[in-house]
């Protein structure tokens, strides 16, 4: 699995995230961030150019070499951007370090999502924000249905994405206190589009 892992999966990482049906989402959460910012799985940098110039400081976590590389070729804001190449479940930052965390299309594949929400909320300033959109746990039976069957095959092929995460549930379980959520389907399979967006602050 190396060669699909190192190779080929960034690849397909970065092509579904080009899908243009993101960019309203990305819009909305990106430019909501601001002061010291430490967005969550930075990717193949898709989410750079929509930061505003409310940040001061862009911290860019990702554990995936392939996708850094990506990344800093991506189109960057004014803000200067730090790389750093680490697990969202050990962020090597202080405690109550950032003004806003970011996570988009992220906790899905996070192994232990639970331990990074805990880490989010550590590094989260008392007054600080966590600004999120996920797709995960639909409210219908029979598509969580289907989405509990696919999702072990679909952990293989997709870097370990889960469909079937509750992901509001799980904010709130990491001790934040939802502010804003907003859920439904976008256009697309319904198993994979069910999403979650909103902002929530540490309890």
């Amino acid at each position: 699995m190396g060669f699909y892992n190192d190779i080929i999966l960034p690849r397909i990482c970065d092509l579904a995230m080009r899908n243009k049906q993101l960019r309203p989402y990305r819009e909305r959460v990106i430019g909501a961030a601001e002061g010291r910012v430490l967005e969550i799985g930075i990717g193949s940098g898709r989410n750079l150019p929509f930061y505003r110039p409310l940040v001061t400081d862009l911290l860019a976590l990702e554990p995936a070499p392939k996708l850094i590389a990506m990344a800093r070729e991506a189109p960057h804001p004014g803000t200067p951007v730090n790389f750093i190449e680490a697990s969202a479940e050990a962020i090597p930052l202080d405690d109550s370090s950032v003004d806003t965390v970011v996570t988009t299309w992220t906790l899905c594949s996070i192994p232990d999502a639970a331990m990074a929400l805990t880490e989010m909320r550590r590094v989260l300033r008392p007054a600080g924000k966590l600004l999120f959109v996920e797709h995960g746990m639909a409210p219908d039976k029979n598509v969580r249905r289907w989405q509990d069957w696919l999702t072990p095959a679909w952990r293989c092929i997709s870097g370990g994405c889960h469909l079937n995460r509750p992901i509001s549930t799980m904010i709130e379980a990491a001790g934040f206190r939802i502010d804003r959520v907003e859920t439904g389907y976008m256009p697309g399979p319904k198993a994979m589009t069910f999403m979650y967006e909103g902002s929530a602050r540490p309890n």
